[in-house]
């Protein structure tokens, strides 16, 4: 097997496992009840001062970004990652404000820098490539095609 293999083998496993943890918190968000976390999500929202619907928010945000991390395309995962790191930046400044001890919001921080790394990782070459509808790679070979109505 190729030497090339085994990274890319391995990143794609960090892609898989980071999107199961946010899979499985973005389901905790929705579960109605204690969670293995500790207390629902529906009160520590509340207790974070933001309103307790917002958790459903939050969870679709983590949900869809689990789902964008596992396509194998850079420009997927760099916005799945980009959303990641804006939730996350939400979640450490919560966890700041409120005064949350060390031992109950590290998940956060070191998830906000994973997240930055995936982003940095799958940065884009040129902005408009964002934008741009997935093309077939034999037509984006620079000759101009004839336009077809």
């Amino acid at each position: 097997m190729p030497a090339r293999v085994w990274p890319r083998r391995l990143m794609t496993a960090v892609y898989w496992f980071l999107a199961l943890q946010f899979a499985l918190g973005a389901i905790t968000k929705y579960w109605p009840g204690e969670t293995f976390f500790g207390p629902p999500y529906s009160v520590q929202f509340v207790e974070w001062g933001y309103p307790s619907w917002m958790r459903f928010v939050i969870g679709t945000l983590e949900g869809v970004s689990a789902v964008l991390l596992v396509i194998p395309r850079r420009r997927t995962r760099f916005l799945g990652a980009t959303m990641l790191a804006f939730v996350l930046t939400g979640a450490v400044t919560t966890h700041i404000i409120n005064h949350d001890v060390l031992s109950e919001s590290w998940a956060a921080p070191t998830h906000l820098v994973i997240a930055c790394v995936i982003a940095l990782a799958n940065w884009p070459a040129d902005w408009r490539d964002l934008l741009r509808a997935a093309t077939p790679r034999a037509a984006t070979d620079g000759v101009p095609r004839p336009v077809r109505r």
